[in-house]
């Protein structure tokens, strides 16, 4: 803060380093931009003056109170002190280059390109006009001593002074050479007038200028111009002519190798003609020895033909008949197998039916078995074995008692009729004799 005897201090500058700051151009992107900004907005006299050195860049400035210069190198912030001014740099600009045109705080230190039309006059008095371009940079150690950097604002326009050097290197070359060879060979003098010759009297690879380490890398020829109008015609008619000569040529060497051509297809069509006619009469040739064949041929085949034709017919006629007789002895074979298989097939039918049914039969004749065992056993369970037992005793003991009334021992009566069971008999008689022995 301000104390009772202080008060703010106004910086003043150049009229041209305030347009200069208050410029919103970009050194880097905008500096082939020659338009003049009009509207200048009012700096605070009081506030530090700052500038923002871009990157690859350098800025002079130069304190008159002590006398002596500093260079800042971007990327960098540069405040200027109280007896501090930056260094304006006043380059020259447009095609060809003028001086003053461009105006910077900044020094770019590149890559980059400048461009310049400069005019030229041959040996033979021929004036062209030349536009040339060349690639620059500064060659500078990094980091850069002070007297390396303070060499670099040494030329205040090291742009003209460059074009001016290389102009003038240009001018005295191109002045020793007439100017059909400078058109021919125009890149080859440009490049050795412009960089020189080493000690192998090889075209140096760049230009150097030992006062602020500028160095040109390369040269560009875009355009060559006649400045003279007869100059320019005679230049023109001289292209047309190089252009028409190679042409004509080229069209006569044409015009020849077709003619030649056209001669060896003639001499290859009468050959082939001839060839042609030789191969026709060969085969006209071969053509009548055929026909004569054929005739032969066809005196003797109408013969050989019939007889061919009779012995066919008959041979075909007897494989028919054989054919025929296969066929039908085949289907006889075919019905007997048809009849014999019927007949198995019936009789297997047959014998399967009576199989079922006798089948059917004894498992008839076993349920009727069966039921009347059950029938029986239901009987015999139903009277009871005392009840039978005693019907069984019952009989012969009647027979006994009434024998033995009659005074008879053992009796047998029967028809001629009933056969007799001995079985019954034997067991009568057993009866009988026990129960005589019981008694």
């Amino acid at each position: 803060m301000l104390t009772q005897d202080e008060e703010l201090w106004a910086k003043n500058l150049p009229q041209n380093v305030e347009t200069l700051l208050a410029s919103t151009k970009d050194p880097l992107a905008d500096r082939s931009d020659r338009s003049k900004e009009v509207e200048v907005k009012d700096r605070d006299k009081t506030k530090v003056v700052s500038y923002r050195v871009p990157h690859n860049a350098a800025v002079q400035v130069y304190d008159y109170r002590e006398k002596k210069a500093r260079v800042v190198f971007g990327p960098e912030m540069v405040m200027l002190g109280p007896d501090e001014q930056f260094t304006v740099l006043s380059l020259s600009g447009d095609k060809p280059k003028r001086a003053n045109v461009i105006k910077a705080v900044c020094l770019l230190l590149g890559p980059d390109f400048f461009t310049d039309i400069i005019t030229i006059e041959t040996a033979d008095h021929a004036r062209l006009q030349l536009q040339l371009s060349y690639n620059w940079h500064f060659d500078l150690k990094s980091p850069a001593d002070p007297s390396q950097a303070a060499a670099l604002f040494s030329v205040p326009d090291f742009v003209g002074d460059a074009c001016n050097a290389i102009a003038s290197r240009v001018r005295g070359a191109v002045a020793s050479v007439q100017f059909d060879d400078f058109h021919k060979n125009s890149n080859r003098i440009i490049c050795s007038s412009v960089f020189g010759f080493d000690d192998k009297l090889t075209v140096r690879p760049s230009l150097r200028f030992h006062q602020n380490s500028l160095v040109i890398s390369s040269v560009d020829i875009q355009s060559v111009e006649p400045v003279d109008q007869r100059t320019r015609d005679a230049l023109q008619k001289s292209v047309q002519l190089a252009i028409e000569i190679p042409t004509n040529s080229q069209e006569a060497a044409a015009r020849h190798e077709a003619e030649r051509l056209e001669q060896e297809a003639r001499g290859r069509l009468e050959r082939q003609r001839i060839t042609d006619q030789a191969e026709a009469e060969r085969t006209r040739k071969e053509l009548l020895e055929l026909e004569a064949l054929s005739a032969a041929v066809e005196s003797t085949g109408a013969a050989k033909a019939e007889a061919q034709s009779r012995a066919e017919a008959a041979r075909i006629q007897g494989e028919a008949a054989v054919n025929e007789a296969k066929l039908k002895a085949e289907a006889q074979k075919i019905e007997a197998e048809g009849e014999l298989d019927r007949l198995s097939k019936a009789r297997e039918q047959e014998l399967n039916y009576k199989s079922a049914m006798d089948r059917l039969e004894v498992e008839k004749q076993q349920k009727l078995a069966e039921i009347e065992s059950n029938r029986f056993k239901k009987l015999v369970d139903s009277i009871g074995a005392d009840t039978l037992q005693e019907m069984a005793r019952a009989g012969p003991e009647l027979q006994v008692k009434l024998l033995q009334s009659l005074g008879l021992k053992s009796t047998l009566i029967t028809d001629g009729s009933s056969p007799i069971n001995l079985f019954s008999m034997a067991n009568g008689l057993l009866g009988a004799l026990s129960q005589s022995q019981g008694q």
